[in-house]
């Protein structure tokens, strides 16, 4: 009787270790070895800003996301006003931009909700090594851009009411500055291919110190101006609000958004740009607020 009770119970804790064992397994899989079932509404509208993507940090991200999630991203790189626009006529279902004050009129308006901080870097003055406007040694900004516009030194603008042509505009502002002449021109093009311009033109420009650094091999352009704190570039993501535009991809939307804040994929946005540039071009944000960055 008593061998009878102590086959029973080797058999019962066999059997528990198994069940430990394959619940253990299974819980500790990532979400990507396991294929996602097909979205009933796979695409994703993305509007968002050119310098998301020409960092590169799209093509890194968007990939893992759609495999992860089943969903299909459909980016569309454009300025940061024109991907807020597209906000306000619902005619995408996510925005990642970089303009926070134009981005809360969306938000107190609810045309977006689930409002998220992401990621930021800064913005840098470039230009040619002869430095005509004489401005590696300042230290602010706006005195830089002063010296730029008094000796009338080449400025290329992007001219495209993108994040980065309002954080030039907000300068000239607080520099008290109206730039205009021959020595000042809009390219009405994306970060990269302003930068281009500012090259073969030995002028100066404002630029992401992202969009430079992954295209600085092929630029005759180098950073004279960096560090100000009012240079800070700021990254958020957000839902178009589907209670506002029926059509919108909610799910979709949210599932990118829950993406771009999750601790895996904030060491991604961190550690982007390490290897081949020596920094990160993104630091990462989720759970922070602005005034503590």
């Amino acid at each position: 009787m008593k061998r009878v009770h102590l086959t029973l119970f080797n058999s019962l804790l066999l059997l528990t270790l198994v069940i430990i064992f394959a619940v253990g397994c299974s819980s500790s899989a990532p979400a990507s070895s396991v294929a996602p079932s097909a979205p009933t509404n796979p695409e994703v509208i993305l509007a968002t800003t050119t310098s998301t993507q020409d960092s590169g940090l799209l093509d890194e991200l968007i990939p893992i996301f759609e495999k992860q999630s089943g969903y299909i991203i459909k980016p569309i790189a454009v300025g940061t006003g024109a991907a807020l626009e597209m906000g306000k006529k619902g005619e995408a279902d996510i925005l990642l931009v970089h303009a926070p004050s134009s981005e809360k009129l969306l938000v107190d308006n609810k045309t977006v909700i689930n409002y998220q901080l992401v990621m930021h870097n800064d913005f840098v003055i470039v230009g040619p090594s002869s430095d005509p406007a004489k401005i590696k040694n300042e230290k602010k900004v706006v005195s830089a851009f002063k010296s730029i516009a008094e000796n009338q030194s080449l400025f290329i603008s992007r001219g495209d009411d993108s994040g980065t042509h309002k954080m030039e505009k907000n300068l000239w502002t607080k520099a008290d500055i109206q730039p205009a002449g021959t020595w000042y021109q809009e390219s009405g093009s994306g970060m990269g291919q302003t930068l281009n311009i500012a090259s073969e033109k030995e002028g100066y420009t404002l630029t992401d110190r992202a969009t430079f650094l992954s295209n600085s091999k092929n630029l005759q352009l180098e950073i004279v101006l960096e560090g100000d704190a009012s240079l800070l570039n700021i990254y958020h993501v957000m839902q178009v609000n589907p209670e506002k535009f029926s059509k919108v991809n909610s799910a979709g939307g949210k599932a990118f958004v829950d993406f771009m804040i999750h601790p895996d994929i904030q060491k991604i946005i961190g550690d982007f740009g390490k290897d081949k540039y020596g920094q990160s071009l993104f630091f990462p944000d989720a759970g922070k607020k602005m005034e503590d960055l």
